[in-house]
C-alpha cells in the first residue's frame, strides 16, 4: 500500500521563511580574519612607536616627568660628541637653523637634552651655551631615575 503525498507548492513567504531559518547562525571568520589581521599590525607597529636614539642616560634621584600633549623635542648628544635633533643626525654648525625651523611650528619652547653618560662634559656645554646664545632658556636634562639622592641614605641601586 503505496501513499504518496503531494506536496502544495509552496509561496514566497513561505521560501523566504524557510531560508531565514536556514542561515540562524552568524559567521565569525571574516571577524576573526580581520581580528588577526589588526593584532599582526599592531605587533608589527608597536615597536615602530618608540622613537629614540639608544643612549646610556646617567641616573639621578629626580622623579619622571608628567607627559606633555606634544613629542617634546630632544638633542642627543652622543658619547662621540656628536648631536642628533629628535632621531636625525644633524652636524653641530647646522644645529640652531635647524633647531629655529622645528621650534616655529611648536607650541611649546622646552627642549630636552639627552647627554650620553660617557659624553664629555664639554660637548654638553657647548650645546647648552650655544642654545642660551640662540634665546633658547627652557631647556631640560634627561635622565634615567634610580640613581643616588645625595642625602645620606643608601638606595638599593648604590650597592
Amino acid at each position: 500500500m503505496n501513499v504518496t503525498l503531494h506536496k502544495r507548492p509552496r509561496s514566497r513567504r513561505q521560501d523566504w521563511a524557510l531560508r531565514r531559518e536556514r542561515i540562524s547562525e552568524i559567521n565569525v571568520t571574516p571577524f576573526v580574519d580581520v581580528l588577526l589581521v589588526l593584532l599582526v599590525i599592531f605587533i608589527v607597529a608597536a615597536p615602530l612607536l618608540s622613537v629614540g636614539v639608544p643612549v646610556n642616560l646617567p641616573e639621578t634621584a629626580a622623579r619622571p616627568l608628567q607627559s606633555e600633549p606634544e613629542e617634546p623635542v630632544t638633542l642627543t648628544v652622543l658619547a662621540d660628541g656628536s648631536v642628533m635633533l629628535m632621531s636625525e643626525p644633524i652636524n653641530r654648525e647646522e644645529l640652531i637653523p635647524k633647531l629655529n625651523a622645528v621650534m616655529g611650528e611648536r607650541e611649546s619652547d622646552k627642549i630636552y637634552i639627552r647627554g650620553d653618560r660617557d659624553a664629555r662634559y664639554e660637548y654638553l656645554m657647548q650645546i647648552m651655551g650655544a642654545l642660551g646664545k640662540a634665546g633658547y632658556r627652557n631647556l631640560g636634562l634627561v635622565t634615567e631615575d634610580g640613581g643616588p639622592a645625595l642625602d645620606g641614605v643608601e638606595t638599593p641601586n648604590q650597592g
